[in-house]
């Protein structure tokens, strides 16, 4: 039996990247495996130091917010300077050159760190929001990101979030909280995609948050090739057409030079 920290078989490589590079549009669906390798904490594992005394899905809630702002916009703002300082990696990046390749190319990611983006990908669709896009609590307009020059909170610090310019209300995380909704539009969109493309790249996510890991099995049911790209087993496993296990930063420059010899 293969091990799982080998390197994808060629045949599973060559079968991935004919599908690839025949497709006429590709969706590449990320999780958090693919910002792990940039040095970006994991939800759960962001609890580190003076955080470890919390719960990530106690933090992460309308209701934690409403009883202390200070707690929650804290936590949030060093984890989006945490985001801040890292870089896009190979995986990040082989994303991003897709689009000079592919007919069509969709990009949807759990992600909430903007590392796309940062790599050259646009039209980024974020299913669980962004740490770069804070909005009103109240009034729900988008609000500006702290001024960045300001000192940076410690591990563990209260941080008083801004007011709103238009209607003062606290100003809180862009992100999708436990009990709260995918926004429609994102969720959407991402529906219409999946239902629409030849192939499907889920990479890094585990197959466990619902409702975006309904995605990949939506592609397939519409008849699109999943491919995976994982170091480890997960659900997704028996939806997938190819399953690379490996990491998005080792997997998926191999994939598309091989799909697109001129991909460089």
């Amino acid at each position: 039996m293969r091990r799982l920290d080998e390197e994808p078989r060629p045949m599973d490589l060559h079968d991935a990247a004919k599908l690839l590079g025949q497709a006429r549009h590709v969706v590449v669906f990320t999780g958090a495996g693919i910002s792990a390798e940039s040095g970006v904490p994991t939800f759960r594992d962001a609890l580190t130091g003076l955080w470890s005394r919390f719960d990530a899905q106690a933090l992460a809630t309308p209701q934690a917010f409403e009883e202390d702002p200070a707690l929650v916009w804290g936590w949030y703002e060093w984890r989006r300077q945490l985001a801040q300082r890292v870089r896009p990696n190979h995986g990040h990046l082989a994303v991003a050159r897709m689009a000079a390749h592919a007919p069509e190319l969709t990009v949807l990611t759990q992600n909430v760190d903007d590392l796309h983006e940062r790599a050259g990908s646009s039209s980024v669709t974020h299913l669980h929001g962004s740490l770069f896009a804070p909005r009103c609590a109240t009034c729900t307009r988008a609000a500006e990101l702290p001024d960045s020059a300001e000192e940076q909170p410690d591990d563990g610090r209260r941080v008083p979030p801004p007011h709103c310019r238009y209607c003062d209300g606290l100003i809180r995380p862009g992100v999708v909280w436990f009990g709260e909704a995918l926004p429609q539009e994102a969720l959407e969109a991402a529906a219409v995609a999946a239902s629409t493309c030849d192939v499907l790249l889920t990479v890094g996510t585990s197959g466990l948050v619902y409702p975006a890991a309904e995605i990949p099995r939506l592609a397939a049911r519409y008849g699109a090739a999943v491919i995976q790209v994982n170091p480890q087993p997960t659900p997704l496993d028996p939806v997938a057409r190819v399953n690379l296990h490996g990491t998005a930063a080792e997997v998926l420059p191999a994939l598309v030079s091989a799909a697109w010899s001129d991909a460089g």
